[in-house]
């Protein structure tokens, strides 16, 4: 029997949001998560916000609504705030009942703005990671480290002399033309955004106007425990890892830290051996922009090699008697008696 198409819906819904959700669903895990870091964070949500004025919006809504927005990847705060209008997964997972009315999408982002300006944030990242359904997925002491270049808003025709006419059109977005023009950071900054800089990818890469967003993830799981974002420099990767590191992994215990090429600088090295961190770091080993071939990786083990009184053995082979002056070419031949890493030569 066929079935009616009928245009009109029920005045009245009898179904709880509750039931709609399937039981196996893999937000319900991260709702009870979430909802037990937020209720332990009651008194800095009340430290955050006055005791007299209009309610605003509830700060335990407003990370639920900004999680969903970074897990479904939801462009703005506009089409998000459309989504939970009406989409029943979103309004559940927010605490939204069927009949509450949706915020508007400037008000969101005003209630937003003030409480990320109270590192309220970090405070939710630190709370997920130390809970109890979340730490055993954790690596304690394996740990691998990145940064990436986050775009920054201004426009590269805010970029201009410092403290001076730079000669362009008249208006907020006049057309400037850049050929033949010499910039840098060190003369000319962002009119729209001071912190915003000028950097490269890479050689051969073009330059823009970004900020350094920096990321520590453990190695069991690959879960981000812990992230920054800071002004972009030549140095900015090493100085925010040393820094999250000495956040997230403070203690005796021994660890190791992953790293790719860029890391690999003797200081920060370094710097991790002392803090009782193993560096497993990608050995700088590519040419300069001169065409010299870069020193070998400060991380990799050296080789030991053991030589008579009368010559002295180089890395690379070749042997320099200590009596005379003329250098001759050696045949390094391995001991049975020596290690691994060692070489033995006879005179």
């Amino acid at each position: 029997m066929r079935g009616e198409d009928r245009l009109s819906g029920s005045l009245f819904s009898y179904v709880d949001l509750e039931a709609r959700v399937p039981a196996r669903h893999p937000l319900r895990l991260i709702r009870e998560i979430v909802n037990d870091v937020l209720g332990s964070l009651s008194a800095d949500f009340a430290s955050a916000y006055s005791d007299i004025g209009r309610p605003s919006i509830a700060p335990e809504r407003l990370i639920r609504a900004l999680l969903l927005q970074a897990f479904y990847s939801v462009r703005s705060e506009r089409q998000l705030m459309e989504q939970i209008e009406f989409n029943l997964l979103f309004r559940w997972f927010v605490g939204l009942g069927m009949d509450d009315p949706v915020w508007d999408a400037s008000t969101f982002c005003h209630n937003r703005d003030r409480l990320l300006e109270a590192d309220i944030s970090a405070l939710v990242l630190n709370g997920v990671i130390e809970h109890r359904k979340v730490r055993g997925l954790l690596s304690r002491d394996h740990f691998s480290v990145d940064g990436t270049l986050i775009e920054a808003w201004a426009s590269m025709k805010s970029f201009r002399p410092k403290g001076g006419d730079d000669g362009g059109g008249a208006g907020r977005n006049a057309e400037r033309d850049f050929h033949g023009e010499k910039r840098s950071n060190e003369t000319h900054e962002s009119t729209t955004d001071a912190d915003a800089r000028l950097y490269r990818k890479g050689n051969g890469r073009e330059s823009r106007l970004c900020f350094m967003g920096h990321a520590l993830m453990e190695n069991r799981n690959g879960l981000v425990v812990g992230g920054n974002v800071t002004i972009a420099s030549g140095t900015a990767e090493r100085e925010a890892a040393l820094e999250l590191i000495d956040r997230h992994c403070p203690g005796k215990r021994r660890r190791t830290l992953g790293a790719d090429k860029a890391y690999d600088v003797t200081a920060f090295v370094d710097d991790l051996r002392r803090r009782k961190v193993t560096p497993h770091v990608a050995a700088q080993d590519h040419l300069s922009k001169t065409g010299k071939r870069r020193r070998p990786g400060s991380t990799a083990a050296p080789r030991v090699i053991r030589a008579t009184p009368s010559a002295s053995v180089s890395a690379s082979g070749s042997r320099r008697s200590s009596v005379g002056s003329k250098s001759q070419a050696a045949r390094p031949r391995p001991s049975s008696g020596d290690g691994g890493g060692s070489m033995h030569h006879s005179p």
